[in-house]
């Protein structure tokens, strides 16, 4: 402390893990300044999360970092199930690896790279400022519960501990949370926890092995078996009953592991990076937030690994509070926006937890009845039509109507889930991917003329509009971002369906939809309507609470 106080910072983002750095930077973004303290001077060395899907994927495009992310990333061919003996009892490929968002729907990727990335990707930020080589020591509220927050760590170069004041804190600090246990906070069990043996190798010639996921069945020794990248290779083997959970240190059994994947591989061509025991624990917090202290990745929920979300669930944190405690910070939103947050990440976190605690059970549950009863079901599975899109879709579940949730309409996108992405041409007719015209904020997608009060609430959102010229109707459009008969374009206004327009959150979230008019008449009356629920906690600046009153006046 000095003799002017301590430092008064906006936002105190605590971990510079993937979940953290992207909450950083996605605040930057919307104009807030943060600061995130790290224990390490350095990207964490050894590898860990290893897998992406496209729904993540295009956050790191918010992000800024979405093609070099692809360059150090490898798109997944599918999955294999097999027994015990590594017979193939089912396979399920991906016939287009692009996925409705733009990006390849299963990404491999060394979480090292992803995180210096991330770092690298703040010199174009100078709002956001890491500090490592400090340790956050407490996190204590106010007694009212609001701001400011006082954060206490405790420098390494100078041995001084410090504090200073937030008007925000994200807890990004992973499994052992300070913060989580700062606000009292606790983990509740979803599924039993289990120990497994993770094996890093990095081989400079390629294994013999099918290029995709590899998952091995069996009740007795259930593994999982995947390429990384160029030369890197990741297996995970379950422990069984009796079997201490330490690392193996003996080449010798290490080996004979690994054996049914590199026969032929010189022994010195494989090289271990890392072994390690973990427990793959199935957990969500019971609360994510105690006033202006948030929970984030890690410290809010732990995700067995059989779907590959967990890394991607904190980047989702990150996605869905970003914005609206920017929107809160700098006047533009009521406090009462935060109470959203865990509303709809808890949820979501939550079933993804628990498809994932159900899919780890059907491949690698059970006894020797269920192996047999696996051996004569999975075959027949794989054979059916569209088996392959339905086992390795997307399993990120929509958000359920809340307050910034609406009801689903018969024929309209379904709120709460995400807008695809397809290739939009802008007014000179490039290409772009959506979201480069969307911006940082709201924005509304119509293939329809406004009416006077969806003009009021697009003002009071200060929402960009992007006009579709619906390729079914013969008039041309006025201005806007796409031109008639463009594939991209096409394909957004038959997701629409039946709705004119669809207002999307800066999540990308649809929001809420309206209705298409009759021929020569404006849309938007009905969302206008709707929109008396959640306006005022959106709209809380000068301009926008007189904009939103007009479309109340609009609307009598």
């Amino acid at each position: 402390m000095t003799a002017t106080g301590p430092e008064h910072v906006p936002v105190v983002v605590i971990g510079a893990g993937p979940t953290g750095l992207t909450a950083a930077t996605l605040l930057a973004l919307h104009g807030v300044p943060a600061l995130v303290l790290e224990r390490h001077r350095a990207p964490y060395p050894l590898p860990r999360a290893v897998h992406l899907d496209d729904e993540v994927h295009r956050i790191l495009q918010a992000v800024g970092i979405d093609e070099a992310f692809s360059a150090i990333s490898r798109p997944a061919r599918g999955m294999r199930l097999l027994d015990g003996a590594h017979r193939v009892l089912a396979e399920f490929q991906r016939d287009n690896p692009r996925g409705h968002h733009g990006f390849p729907q299963a990404n491999m990727f060394d979480q090292p790279e992803l995180e210096q990335l991330l770092r690298d990707n703040l010199r174009g930020h100078p709002a956001v400022t890491l500090r490592g080589g400090v340790e956050v020591t407490d996190v204590t509220l106010p007694p009212h519960g609001g701001a400011p927050v006082e954060v206490t760590f405790h420098d390494e170069d100078s041995g001084v501990s410090r504090t200073l004041l937030a008007d925000a804190v994200l807890g990004c600090d992973g499994a052992g949370s300070l913060v989580r246990a700062c606000i009292g906070a606790r983990m509740q069990d979803l599924a039993t926890a289990q120990q497994w043996l993770v094996v890093d190798i990095r081989c400079r010639l390629e294994l013999p092995a099918w290029n995709g996921v590899h998952q091995i069945c069996d009740p007795q020794r259930a593994a999982t078996f995947m390429r990384v990248g160029e030369d890197r290779y990741r297996w995970e083997f379950r422990l069984r009953t009796g079997e201490q959970p330490q690392p193996v240190t003996d080449r010798r059994r290490l080996l004979a592991l690994i054996a049914p994947w590199t026969p032929g591989i010189p022994e010195d061509d494989l090289h271990v990076l890392r072994t390690a025991c973990y427990t793959f624990r199935a957990q969500v917090a019971d609360r994510w937030r105690t006033g202006r202290v948030f929970l984030l990745g890690d410290a809010a929920h732990l995700t067995p690994p059989f779907i590959g979300q967990g890394m991607g669930a904190g980047i989702r944190d990150a996605h869905n509070l970003a914005w609206k405690l920017a929107h809160v910070l700098t006047g533009r939103a009521s406090e009462n926006l935060l109470d959203s947050y865990q509303v709809e990440r808890r949820r979501h976190a939550q079933q993804l937890i628990r498809t994932a605690a159900a899919v780890g059970a059907v491949m690698t549950g059970g006894g020797t009845g269920t192996a047999v009863a696996r051996k004569t079901v999975l075959p027949g599975l794989s054979r059916l039509p569209g088996a392959s899109r339905l086992v390795l879709s997307a399993v990120s579940p929509p958000l359920r109507p809340g307050p910034l949730v609406g009801f689903r309409r018969l024929g309209h996108p379904r709120p709460g889930t995400l807008c695809p992405q397809p290739l939009v041409p802008d007014s000179d007719g490039v290409p772009h991917p959506l979201d480069d015209l969307l911006g940082t904020d709201f924005a509304l997608l119509t293939t329809a003329p406004l009416s006077p009060a969806l003009h009021a609430l697009v003002r009071a959102l200060d929402a960009r509009v992007i006009r579709l010229h619906d390729p079914q109707r013969p008039q041309p459009g006025t201005g806007g971002a796409a031109h008639r008969g463009d594939p991209g374009t096409g394909a957004l206004v038959r997701w629409m369906g039946s709705a004119a327009a669809v207002l999307l959150r800066p999540d990308r979230v649809v929001l809420a939809t309206a209705a298409r008019p009759r021929p020569g008449n404006t849309c938007g009356d009905d969302l206008a309507a709707a929109a008396a629920a959640w306006a005022p906690m959106l709209c809380s600046g000068d301009r926008a609470a007189q904009d939103a009153a007009t479309v109340a006046t609009e609307m009598a």
